[in-house]
Formats: structure tokens, sequence, C-alpha cells
């Protein structure tokens, strides 16, 4: 290996921890407001007490705060320091804070209700245009999925997987670029929601049958059929984690 080759794997090493380093701050940071540790509107130390409290340089707590700021968590100034924003500035479906909210315990039953709202309005009629507008191989990529979760099951990794990529291709078979954008939370949630309630390694039911209706429906370009389907897995997958959380026993979608 050349000098140069090695030189460009190093920085590639080095820009890699210092990623790794940019990330752990800025969860350590994103996880104290979303626990209320710091409320909307507070002004979080200088760069130069963080960066001293944490053992970090500046330019490493910058870059974290700029993470935060992309997530909406934060808004910085010049000589106006960084500030905690209000709460609806936050990117709930921002894959990094559902995880920063499930890894941190429960996640409150009302966090919990919306985010099945959410899937509830969105997830139907993303279905029911997807049967009308997906392609072959946006097809091909859900088969799959579902085979790989019929494989493996939802209470592994492989098959949590394999459900994120199900309900992700389902939104970016709409051709509608604006669902698009919902594509990678949506799909997140999905996964959080159901690493939640298979926690114990066990899912409450199969939800593979579920699965196969809506990816049925898509294929047969059904969309109202389609829509159905996808109304009632999403039903059945908030029925699922009430049975496994009692404080969700009194909440509906």
């Amino acid at each position: 290996m050349s000098s140069s080759e090695i030189n460009s794997v190093d920085m590639g090493i080095r820009r890699g921890r210092s990623q790794r380093l940019h990330g752990s701050i800025a969860q350590e940071i994103g996880t104290a407001i979303l626990t209320g540790a710091y409320a909307p509107g507070d002004l979080l130390a200088n760069e130069v007490d963080f960066s001293e409290r944490l053992s970090v340089s500046r330019t490493a707590y910058r870059e974290a705060v700029r993470i935060l700021a992309a997530k909406g968590l934060v808004s910085s100034r010049p000589k106006a320091g960084t500030r905690v924003n209000a709460r609806s500035s936050w990117n709930f479906l921002d894959p990094d804070i559902l995880r920063w909210i499930f890894e941190n315990g429960p996640p409150s039953p009302a966090f919990v209700r919306e985010l099945f709202e959410l899937r509830q309005i969105v997830e139907p009629a993303a279905a029911a245009l997807a049967a009308a507008r997906h392609t072959k191989a946006e097809l091909a990529e859900m088969r799959t999925a579902l085979e790989l979760m019929g494989r493996h099951g939802l209470g592994v990794e492989e098959g949590r997987n394999a459900d994120r990529v199900f309900h992700e291709t389902i939104l970016r078979a709409t051709r509608n670029e604006a669902l698009g954008t919902l594509a990678s939370g949506i799909a997140a949630a999905v996964r959080w929601t159901t690493l939640f309630k298979a926690r114990d390694g066990r899912m409450p039911r199969d939800p593979v049958p579920e699965h196969a209706k809506v990816l049925d429906a898509i294929g047969a370009g059904d969309a109202e059929g389609a829509r159905r389907a996808m109304e009632t897995l999403v039903g059945l997958a908030f029925q699922d984690i009430r049975s496994v959380d009692p404080r969700l026993i009194d909440e509906s979608v």
C-alpha cells in the first residue's frame, strides 16, 4: 500500500471516529432534552463550559449542536448561544430521536398513541397509492421482505429489518415525493414500536398474515383493498402493543 493510500485510510478512520464522537455527544444532549433535563427555552452552557464538562474538543461539541439543530431540538445563534426549541419544532419522526426516546425507557402512552395515529392517517392512504403506482421492482422488494419476516419472525432483528423495508417500500411506491420524505421516519416508528412490544423476544401474535393481505391487494392493483388491509394491520399492531403495556389499556386510535 502506498503512502497516499495509507494516509487516505488513516483519514477515513479518524473521520469515522470523529463522526461517532459527534453522534455520542448529540445523543447525550438530545436525550437530556427529550427527557426534560433541559426544557424548551433553556439556554445550554456555552461551548467552552460544555466541552470541558464532556472532555471533548469545542469542534466536536459544535458538530453535535449542528446535528441537534438539524433535528429541530435546538437553535444556535452567534453571541446568543444555543437554546432548546419548543416541542413543536422537534422532528419526532427523526430515526435518531425515536431511538433516543425508546432506548431511554418506556415512552409515554401519549407518544405511542400519537405514533399509531400518524400511521393510521398515513399508511392506509400510502398503500392505496402504492397499489396504483408501484413498480415490479418495488413489488418484488416487498415480497422478499415479507418472506424474510415469515422466515425470521419479528422477535429478532432480521425480521424487524424486513418489516422496516416492507413499510418503507410502500411509501416509496406511492411516487409521491412528499410522502417519500416520511418513509424513513415511519419505518423507524414501525421498528421501534415492534421492538418495544417484542422486548422479551416474543411477539403477542404473528403479524405476517396481515402484511400478506396488504401485499396481495397492492399486487392486484386494488387500491381500496390495500387501504382497508393496511388500516387493519395498523389497528392490530396497536392492539398488540396495548396487550404488553397496561398503561395503554385506555388508549385508542
